[in-house]
């Protein structure tokens, strides 16, 4: 048994070497020189052999029997055969032969390097040609040589860098088709896996890999930079020039050289590592270094700056690095662990001093958070504010629609991966460079954007990130800042909310979105441009979810309107001629929504093409209303608006009437002018025309250049432009006819040949204000139907545009009165039944429409009924008043007037049915129709009188001088307001001259004892605390109302005057600021005398910082506006509209005179100066301080006219003393100088009357009034004002504090002392700041006295029966002509020299402009606040600034006092020469006396003054002295 095993054994061994003898193959392969194979046979021996190798395993074959045909493969006969096929058969051959005798192959060096020559050269390259002849051999050849391995025998061959470079190379050429051989047809997949496979064993095997295999690798990253592609010169692209058309095309699947490369990286990331960090390193180092080198060089001359420093860096070093930078990016997402030694290099880049590299490095890490390859981020589609339908928070951008490339995309989490790196990239927010910070900021926005690359941030992460964005977006440098509001507005709607959102509203200070609201007042146009526009646009998209009152979208972005209209208050044109745009383009666009109402065909009858979003909104146009899509946006963003952002809005529209009346002048001038050719009337059309443009011109900023683009446009002379305008201004254009004449307007310049681009960008903001885009007739069917219907909740506030429409521009009303008298009839009220709320605004809309078209209205009977039944019985009374002005404008006025005073009077009583009505009723007859109404003028005058006045039916349980206020109105409240308007409307229809005054005179007594008496009108004085407040407010309302007529105003005393001018300082807020509108109102339409401007400078205490700064910038408008109007001569001087303000100084003077509140003790006094610092702030400039000046001096050479007692002469003199004080500190403070004025002005002889005598005048200017302690006072509340920008909201004495609360109710309020001034009351020593104040005797005053006592307090009662009615400036003008203010200069002698011509202004003229002046002279003709905004008049953007200016104490500099000064050419502001005022010289003696009298210097010689007014606190020199003697004092 063991024999025949061991036999077998044997036999095994043998067969088994019987199966690996050898090759079946004996055919030669070589030959011998002369003798060559034939190429036929060839090729089938070589056929022969390759199909039996390749059955073959390595196991089944002997290396022997492989040895002579392994040697005959690699003769030089076969290797460099010039037969493509012989080549082929021969590779197949030999690769077969190295996988059999793997691992060693049969061949020296050389005979390897000359094998893998010929396959890397011909075989592999014409893979390239998938319909090559022998591809399938190709293929095979590139099979065997990826799943042997056998490639790596190339790593053995010395000196294979350049086969090894030649693989690589050959390898990506065929992939990317940009190899010789390729013909276009598409390569198979499995060829970039074999491929793959054995690049990727070579990389593993290679010690050392060639550096510009490694730049092969690397460049294929660059497949997905367009930069690269675009200048690689491929056959496509000529010059570098990429073809536009495939620049929208998608990418599906990523090239495959792409793949390869990422894979061979991700297949090696270790290796590749090394490699590609030396790679970069090689880049980095040699710009480094170059820049390096060339920037040590460059200091041996200059010195870099902070932002140049260190940018010597060449271009091309430049264009290096960034392609590097580039690459960097793209390998990251691609092969993000390649980069692990990569990353510090780059961060070291973010420390590296030249500004460029670090520049670069910062983007570069930014987008590699981001995930953001080298072809960058897909340009990103802005909110677009008039599409149509409007974005939706649910909608969500489809993946699929993304280009491959730009889609952003992080295989890793940065900050997780590379933290370290991670925070020294969010340390550049601090670089010194602006570029760097701006450069951040953008890479922080695209990391927010897209979620770092869509790994995710953190919540902590991303919360840290909108902060810095919102902190970056209120840097110093302008290009940071508007860097961050450009990354706000690369957002779609859904991440401002979801992102941005969270961080806080608009309206939470410090959130990204509030730091946005703040930029679009920022100091620097271009920044408020892009945030207005950015904030505009994200809230035109967001309009849509607004509207729908999505609860998470209307508190983020709900005010951001509000913020944009504010900006009107900053008084700069520049920002109105940009919100023009803003919110004409994206709040309000003209092209919103972008649907036609009918279809658009071509000419040959086929539809017209439209894009996606236009196909898609016209396939909505059968199915909704284009107006009354915009007019629900325009109501949403109405309905969003603060009051102040309101009263803007609706002045914009009041506006539009203004500026549209004066471009219809324009227009007609312009065809008078025609073109510069004319027949007659050259010189006035001409200078009409010339009136116009300057008037239109000082609407926007560079006037000079609006001027030359009107001349411009005029001498154009298009008629058809000036239709096209007529037809955007017309009111009964409805808003297609508008739209579409606004863009032929628009294309008609853009092509005209002889129209520079300039005159659109003029015209345009012009015709923005002047067309009708809001006002509508369009839109009115669709406000009256939410009106009706309270569609969306916008029901109220389509009742308010409602009547602010109705009363502006009633035209446009036209077309749908019937519509709206219908719905008056069938909502008519009767005893049992009460109207609509509604039908208020449809009564006040008609009664505005018949005010302009009374014909245009129903006069049927039955219309006629129901106006009536309003009128009876109509709810609320404010119903019977507007019926009762639609009555009076019909035929029939008179019949119907006194039909409706016989019902009202009938059976009155009070609560009876109709009452409240019946009053306003008799209110408002008394007014239109006063002839009917005296018939039965007693009874009417009893029942307001007997019946409502002076009935207490609700008395109080309170104390008789308890005072509050109510927001809610009771019956028995309104119904004395009803009566009282009664009692004044008869007053205003009184026509009879002779006896308006006995008229007048018990209205005017009851409403100046309703303001004295603080609203108390029962003599058991048990009136309610809210009732009394209100009838205050209406008698001082009524009181401004009268006095919008000359001969009305007349009739105020000066005494009911100052009275009036108390209620600005009542003690309740709603009183206060109430009466101040309605007085700013007025005043903005010159319906008042200046008098009533003293009353805004009472505000000085007002603890209201919202009602304080309002007023402020309303007084600096006006003062704006004052100085824009032109000088008109009259009889030689300036007229009086250019010194308004200025000389109603005066006028203050006398008003703080007789205040309750003034007392000559040292406290109180400095607590005035508050009063002359307000008025200072919001009025003085450098150029009228000294006419402020003289006439502060000139009210001491006076006595008072009022009460014409002593005590009130001496009031008058201590504050002409003080306000010189103040003046002279103010002008020290500020750096300024006081001139001599050489002008006369006339005071008012109704305050002011002459002095008796020189005795008197000379001992009046001689002797200072002021206590000592004063000045020190005054310093320190100037300097305080100066460093605060403004002084702290201070209560006045008169009145107290607390506010009303609750609904409809009022609380008790502690009675305080109101004005109390900080510091100022006691002197505290320099070293004890903590000792206890000594009480004062006047706040024991204070306590003992009731607020209506303290009124009266300071006050002297008159004796005499005189009456003050104020008579006309002429009257006193002539009275104060002769003896007063006459200068006397004297030479260096004291020789009389001849004064410079005296220029007279008058105090009290009424303000009259120029007859082009249309737009300015109504400027605040509805809301006066608001008119800074429109006109560009008042305090300019820069107001704050200057605040902040003022709020840093000045520089330190000798006072004048205790330095002796030059010898100056003028008379500045030294202390001494406040002592220098005009001298009163009635007589040729008073003249000769100059003994108490000082000096001072003028352009012509020493003034001196006989009557020296002593403004400061210190003794008037007894002797007179030389210049030099008065600086030395």
């Amino acid at each position: 048994m063991p024999t025949r095993t061991a036999q077998s054994t044997a036999t095994e061994v043998m067969e088994s070497a019987s199966t690996m003898s050898g090759l079946q193959f004996k055919d030669p392969l070589s030959w011998r020189a002369g003798k060559p194979i034939a190429i036929a046979e060839l090729l089938r021996r070589l056929q022969a052999l390759s199909q039996e190798l390749q059955a073959l395993e390595q196991e089944t074959v002997s290396r022997d029997a492989l040895t002579t045909v392994a040697s005959e493969l690699v003769s030089p006969n076969l290797l460099g055969h010039k037969d493509k096929g012989v080549k082929a058969w021969t590779a197949c051959c030999l690769v077969d032969i190295l996988r059999l005798c793997a691992p060693e192959a049969p061949y020296s060096n050389i005979q390897l390097r000359d094998m893998f020559n010929v396959i890397i050269t011909s075989i592999l390259p014409a893979l390239s040609d998938p319909v090559d002849a022998y591809n399938k051999q190709h293929l095979y050849v590139l099979k065997s040589l990826a799943h042997s391995k056998s490639i790596v025998l190339i790593t053995d061959i010395p000196s294979s860098e350049l086969l090894t470079i030649k693989l690589f190379a050959t390898f990506f050429d065929v992939l990317s088709g940009s190899a010789k051989a390729s013909t276009g047809v598409l390569i198979g997949k499995s060829v970039e896996f074999e491929m793959t496979a054995i690049l990727a064993t070579v990389v593993d095997e290679t010690i050392s890999l060639p550096l510009e295999a490694i730049d092969t690798i690397v460049a294929q990253f660059l497949r997905t930079d367009p930069q690269a592609l675009g200048g690689s010169g491929s056959k496509s692209k000529k010059n570098g020039v990429a073809d536009e058309k495939q620049s929208t095309l998608f990418l599906k699947d990523l090239p495959p050289a792409y793949n390869m490369a990422k894979t061979i990286c991700n297949s090696c990331p270790e290796k590749m590592a090394r490699h590609v960090s030396q790679y970069f390193n090689d880049i980095i180092v040699d710009a480094s270094a170059a820049s390096g080198a060339k920037r040590s060089a460059r200091r041996n001359s200059i010195e870099d700056s902070e932002d140049e420093g260190g940018n010597t860096t060449t271009e091309e070093d430049l264009k290096e690095l960034r392609k590097a930078h580039r690459l960097l990016r793209e390998l990251w997402r691609a092969s993000p662990a390649v980069l692990q030694n990569v990353i510090p290099q780059l961060e070291a880049e973010l420390s590296a001093e030249n500004v460029q590299i670090r520049h670069l490095a910062t983007e570069t890490l930014g987008d590699i958070v981001s995930g953001i390859g080298a072809a960058g981020l897909e340009p990103l589609q802005s909110m677009d504010p008039a599409a149509y339908p409007l974005t939706a928070l649910s909608d969500r951008t489809d993946p699929t629609n993304q280009n491959l490339l730009t889609k952003p995309s992080s295989p890793l989490p940065f900050p997780q991966a590379h933290p370290h790196a991670y925070s020294t990239f969010l340390g550049r927010r601090h670089d010194k460079s602006a570029i760097i910070r701006a450069a951040w900021t953008t890479a922080i926005g695209r990391i927010i954007y897209t979620s770092a690359g869509g790994a995710s941030l953190s919540q902590s992460e991303e919360a840290q990130l909108v902060g810095d964005l919102a902190r970056m977006m209120g840097d110093a440098d302008e290009k940071v800042r508007i860097a961050a509001v450009r990354v706000v507005g690369s957002f779609t709607l859904r991440d401002v909310i979801m992102k941005l959102g969270p961080s806080g509203t608009v309206a939470d200070a410090g959130s990204v979105l509030a730091t946005l609201a703040e930029r679009v007042r920022d100091r620097k146009h271009v920044v408020r441009e892009e945030a207005m526009r950015v904030l505009g646009r994200l809230w035109g998209a967001a309009s849509g979810e607004i509207a729908a009152g999505n609860e998470v979208v209307v508190p983020i972005l709900g005010a951001a309107p509000s913020k944009i209209l504010d900006t009107y208050y900053a008084n700069d044109m520049e920002i109105h001629l940009l919100l023009d745009h803003v919110l004409f383009e994206q709040l309000l666009p003209l092209s919103y929504p972008p649907i036609k109402s009918k279809s658009s065909k071509l000419p040959n009858g086929n539809s017209q093409k439209v894009n996606g979003s236009q196909a898609a909104a016209d396939s909505l146009a059968e199915d909704v209303d284009p107006d009354k899509i915009r007019t629900e946006r325009i109501l949403t963003l109405v309905n969003g608006l603060d009051e102040r952002a309101k009263k803007i809005f609706y002045s914009v529209q009041i506006r539009q009437t203004l500026v549209s009346k004066v471009m219809t002048t324009f227009l007609q001038r312009c065809e008078d002018y025609n073109g510069g050719v004319m027949d007659e009337n050259e010189a006035a059309i001409k200078e009409h025309l010339k009136r116009l443009i300057d008037n239109l011109s000082k609407q926007l900023p560079d006037s000079a250049k609006v001027a030359s683009d009107l001349w411009k446009f005029a001498k154009m002379h298009d008629r058809r432009s000036y239709q096209l305008i007529r037809f955007c201004m017309a009111p009964d254009s409805d808003y297609r006819k508008m739209f579409k004449a606004f863009k032929e307007f628009t294309k008609r310049l853009e092509s005209a040949a002889n129209a520079s681009k300039d005159i659109l960008e003029t015209l345009v903001p012009l015709l923005y204000r002047a067309s009708m885009i809001i006002y509508n007739k369009s839109h009115v069917p669709a406000i009256m139907e939410y009106a009706r219907t309270d569609g969306n909740a916008l029901g109220a506030t389509a009742h308010e545009v409602l009547r602010e429409l109705s009363s502006k521009t009633p035209e446009v009303l036209k077309a749908h009165v019937q519509e709206m008298c219908q719905s008056l009839q069938d909502e008519a009220p009767s005893a049992t039944k009460a109207n609509d709320p509604g039908a208020v605004d449809n009564l006040k809309a008609c009664a505005s429409f018949a005010s302009k078209f009374p014909k245009d209205l129903p006069q049927d009977r039955r219309f006629m009924q129901s106006l009536t039944s309003f009128a009876l019985h109509g709810s609320p009374a404010i119903a019977a008043k507007h019926a009762v002005s639609i009555l009076m404008t019909t035929s029939k006025k008179e019949m119907i007037a006194k039909d409706l005073v016989t019902k009202c009077i009938q059976d009155f009583e009070y609560e009876g049915v109709g009452f409240m009505s019946r009053l306003a009723t008799l209110s408002q007859l008394m007014l239109l129709a006063p002839n009917e109404v005296d018939e039965e003028g007693d009874r009417v005058i009893d029942i307001a009188i007997k019946h409502i006045l002076l009935q207490v039916r609700t008395p109080s349980t309170e104390p008789s001088d308890e005072y509050a206020w109510s927001d809610k109105l009771d019956a028995e409240c309104e119904a004395k307001c009803w009566a009282l308007k009664i009692l004044v409307n008869r007053v205003r229809s009184h026509e009879a001259p002779e006896t308006l005054a006995d008229v007048a005179k018990p209205v005017y007594n009851l409403l100046a004892t309703l303001i004295a008496k603080r609203g108390e009108v029962s003599s058991s004085k048990n009136s309610p605390p809210t009732h009394k407040s209100r009838l205050r407010l209406q008698a001082a309302r009524l009181y401004l109302k009268l006095c919008t007529k000359k001969s009305h105003d007349a009739l105020l005393t000066p005494a009911n005057f100052n009275e009036l001018a108390t209620v600005a300082q009542d003690q309740e807020n709603a009183v206060r600021s109430s009466f101040l509108q309605r007085l700013k109102k007025y005043l903005g339409k010159s319906r008042l005398s200046q008098r009533f401007y003293t009353i805004p400078f009472l505000l000085a205490f007002e603890p209201s910082s919202g009602l304080r700064s309002d007023t402020t910038t309303w007084i600096r408008s006006r003062a704006a506006y004052f100085s824009t109007l032109p000088p008109q001569r009259t009889n030689g001087g300036i007229s009086q509209s250019n010194t308004v303000l200025e000389s109603v100084f005066a006028r203050l003077l006398s008003l703080l005179a007789h205040h309750p509140d003034y007392s000559p003790e040292l406290d109180d006094l400095v607590d005035f100066t508050r009063y002359f610092v307000f008025y200072l702030q919001n009025v003085a400039t450098s150029d009228n301080l000294s006419l402020i000046f003289h006439v502060a001096q000139r009210v001491k050479q006076t006595r008072d006219a009022i009460t014409t007692t002593e005590y009130a002469n001496e009031s008058l003199y201590t504050l002409s003393d003080l306000a010189q004080l103040t003046i002279r500190k103010w002008e020290e403070e500020k750096g300024w100088g006081i001139d001599v004025v050489p002008i006369k002005v006339r005071l008012p002889t109704t305050l002011f009357a002459e002095v008796k005598g020189h005795a008197e005048a000379l001992s009046v200017a001689e002797r200072n009034f002021l206590p000592e302690g004063v000045e020190e006072g005054v310093d320190k509340i100037i300097k305080q004002s100066l460093r605060k920008g403004s002084t702290k909201s201070k209560k006045r004495k008169s009145d107290v504090d607390g506010s009303a609360e609750g609904e409809g109710g009022a609380k008790k309020k502690a009675k305080l002392p109101i004005r109390k001034a900080s510091g100022a009351k006691e002197k505290k020593p320099k070293t004890a700041s903590t000792k206890t104040p000594k009480p004062k005797k006047r706040a024991e005053r204070v306590s003992d006295t009731g607020s209506g006592e303290r009124r009266r307090s300071g006050r002297v009662s008159t004796t005499q029966g005189g009456k003050y009615t104020e008579r006309d400036d002429e009257d006193d003008d002539e009275e104060m002509v002769d003896g007063v203010a006459q200068w006397i200069y004297e030479d260096e002698e004291g020789n009389p020299i001849q004064p410079e011509p005296v220029q007279e202004i008058s105090s009290d003229k009424p303000t009259e402009g120029s007859e082009v002046e249309d737009i300015n002279s109504n400027k605040e003709a509805e809301h006066p606040e608001a008119n800074p905004a429109i006109n560009g008049d008042g305090a300019d953007e820069e107001s704050a600034e200057e605040e902040m200016k003022e709020a840093t104490p000045p520089p330190a500099k000798t006072s004048p006092r205790s330095k002796k000064p030059k010898a100056k050419p003028k008379a500045k502001s030294s202390p001494a020469a406040s002592r220098a005022s005009i001298t009163p010289t009635s007589s040729p003696k008073a003249a000769k006396v100059k003994k108490a009298s000082a000096t001072t210097s003028s352009p012509k010689g020493k003034g001196k003054s006989k009557a020296p007014a002593a403004a400061l606190s210190r003794p008037t020199r007894a002797t007179r002295g030389k210049a030099k003697d008065v600086d030395e004092e």
